[in-house]
């Protein structure tokens, strides 16, 4: 079928071009919302800036496409394989991306809002200035699990965003916006979240061992078991933060802010809490073996129980501290 044959057909109220051969075919700018276009090869095809709003995409072929400024809100794309695409700018707000495959898709700066991601293969993929508020990349019963290995997310939108389970390994998340997402039980190890705006984010259970976090905003997060072994924190910012059972061993944490942090049975051992602030944190049972607290604030912290025996306190303040033996320090 060529373009031209589309075109007219469409302006003729067909809408059901499922399974057509499109490859290479050029319809920038062209208006075919609604348009049922499932199963199609679109292989190579121009579609940049065109109108498919509410189309059905279903398992088409859109490989190597060219979709740049598309606007796709609302379209099923379930199963469409869409590798290696452009979709610089493209609109695909409460889009059905499910089991879709974009690897290596260029979508910067792209509109994901309320998209739905889950499955979704987005290995290698350029998300940089991308917009995924509210979208949804959750993992359930094991079987819907976004995949987003070696992504590139700096500066992206991710406020509310559902990444429960998600596979977020090594991704770069420099400077995102992830305030109030949902990341529980997400992988997160080594990816690199360094000035990534984290308040308010539930990461219960999330794995960030080793990964980057220096400056993060992490107000108020929840970190109920999380893992943040050998992660680096240095000058972030966890004020009021959750983190009960957190395992944080040799966790760089020099200049950080904890003040208000519940840390009840973390365990900090051999972690760098150099100058950090605890003021008023809760430390109780917290096992803090070989932990350099050299110059930490620890005013009106309680440190009930907590494994101190060999940390190092040198400089530290421990003013108003409830120690671990139940004494206040001075």
């Amino acid at each position: 079928m060529t373009p031209q044959e589309l075109l007219q057909r469409y302006a003729q109220r067909e809408i059901h071009f499922s399974g057509e051969n499109l490859a290479g075919a050029c319809l920038s700018y062209a208006d075919l919302i609604g348009i049922d276009l499932s199963r199609a090869d679109l292989r190579h095809a121009n579609l940049a800036l065109a109108y498919l709003n509410r189309a059905n995409l279903s398992k088409a072929t859109l490989d190597h496409a060219t979709l740049s400024g598309i606007n796709l809100s609302q379209a099923t794309l379930t199963g469409a394989s869409l590798n290696d695409a452009d979709l610089h700018g493209a609109i695909l707000t409460g889009a059905d991306l499910r089991s879709a495959a974009l690897t290596l898709a260029d979508l910067l700066d792209a509109n994901l809002s309320d998209a739905d991601l889950r499955n979704t293969d987005l290995s290698g993929a350029n998300l940089t200035g991308a917009c995924l508020r509210g979208a949804n990349l959750r993992e359930e019963n094991r079987r819907y699990t976004a995949n987003l290995r070696g992504a590139t997310l700096r500066k992206a939108d991710l406020r509310g965003a559902n990444l429960t389970g998600a596979d977020l390994a090594r991704v770069d998340l420099r400077e995102a916006d992830l305030s109030e997402a949902t990341l529980r039980s997400a992988t997160l190890s080594g990816a690199d979240l360094s000035g990534a705006n984290l308040r308010g984010a539930f990461l219960t259970d999330a794995d960030l061992s080793q990964a980057y976090l220096r400056s993060a905003d992490l107000t108020n997060a929840k970190l109920e078991r999380a893992i943040l072994s050998e992660a680096d924190l240095q000058n972030a910012v966890l004020r009021s933060a959750i983190l009960p059972d957190a395992q944080m061993t040799r966790a760089e944490l020099r200049e950080a802010i904890l003040a208000f942090a519940q840390l009840s049975r973390a365990d900090l051992s051999r972690a760098n809490l150099q100058g950090a602030d605890l003021q008023h944190a809760q430390l109780t049972d917290a096992y803090l073996a070989r932990a350099s607290l050299i110059n930490a604030n620890l005013s009106d912290a309680n440190l009930v129980r907590a494994e101190l025996s060999s940390a190092d306190l040198a400089g530290a303040i421990l003013k108003g501290a409830t120690l671990p033996d139940g004494s206040e320090g001075s």
